[in-house]
Order: C-alpha cells, then structure tokens, then sequence
C-alpha cells in the first residue's frame, strides 16, 4: 500500500472541485431557463376576485337590464302556451261531444239477443244501401262502433293529461320569473 503524496491528493481534490463546479454551473442554468418565463407566468396566473369589482347598484341595473330584454319573449311564449291551452281545452270538448254522440247514437241501437232487426233506418244495423245487415255483419258494425267509442275516450283522457301537464309546465315557467 502506498501512501498517496500531498500534491497528488490536491490535485484530485481541484479536479473533483472543478466537475463539481461545472455540474453546478449547468445546474443554475437549466434552472435559470426553467424560471425564466416565472414573472410572466405570475401575472397570468393570478386570481382576481371580479364579483368584488361590481358595485351592486351596476348589478341591479344589469339584472334589470336584462329583464327588460327578455321579458317581451317570455310574455310571447306565455301567450302562445295559454292559446295552446286554449285550443287543447277546445279539442277536448269537441272530443268529449262526439264521444257523447256515439254513445247516444249506440244506445240507440237494437239488441240483437232474440234475433230481431230493427225496422227503422236509425235504429238498425243498415249498410251503406240502406239494407239490413246480417246478424255477423251487424255485430262487426256494433263492434266497431264500440271500439271508436273507446279509442275516443283514450283520446279525451290523455288530452285532458297533455293540458294538465302543460298547466304544470306554465305554472313552473311563471314562478320562476
């Protein structure tokens, strides 16, 4: 083992003190560029409160501001819901009218349970011609009738709910205004 001389031992001391430094040298380089754009990037990124900003008179100005450009269309569109109402409501009651007639017009019918035809036109089963029907062509007739009378009181009831619902819908809009 040999022991190393003093000269030798600075000299290894200065070159690793001279890679030190220019590992440090790089170091605060790359970290100057990394920073670089760090002022600018803290203008950018900083928070301003704006609602502190407004006075609340400027606010209460705007809101009415706004109001007064909207309000014309929400007016509008009120006025056409209730003349959809309108004329929902109307439809129903013509609806509900014939329903009545047909039921009046059915009640009227003959029953065909002992085998008898009516001898009137209006109180018979007739065809087109003004001809008796058959007993099966009669009962399909009846049948049919009967059938319409229901498809139109499924028409009348979910009528009567589209307005309820458009009544809702109405009443949502005016409460939130």
């Amino acid at each position: 083992m040999s022991t190393p001389t003093p000269a030798s031992t600075y000299s290894d001391c200065v070159s690793s003190l001279r890679t030190s430094l220019t590992l440090l040298e790089s170091s605060v380089e790359t970290l100057g560029t990394g920073v670089q754009d760090f002022p600018r990037l803290a203008s950018i990124l900083k928070t301003v409160r704006h609602y502190e900003l407004i006075p609340h008179p400027t606010l209460s100005a705007a809101e009415a501001s706004l109001r007064d450009e909207i309000g014309p269309f929400v007016t509008l569109l009120l006025d056409r819901a209730d003349k959809h109402l309108d004329r929902q409501a109307r439809r129903i009651e013509t609806l509900k009218a014939r329903a009545e007639l047909n039921a009046g017009r059915l009640s009227h019918l003959p029953d065909n349970t002992n085998g008898q035809q009516g001898k009137s036109r209006g109180g018979g089963n007739y065809g087109k011609g003004g001809r008796p029907l058959s007993g099966e062509a009669g009962g399909l007739r009846v049948k049919v009738v009967r059938q319409r009378k229901e498809a139109l009181k499924y028409s009348v009831e979910r009528l009567e709910m589209e307005v309820q619902q458009k009544e809702r819908e109405l009443r949502m809009r005016l409460e939130r205004t």
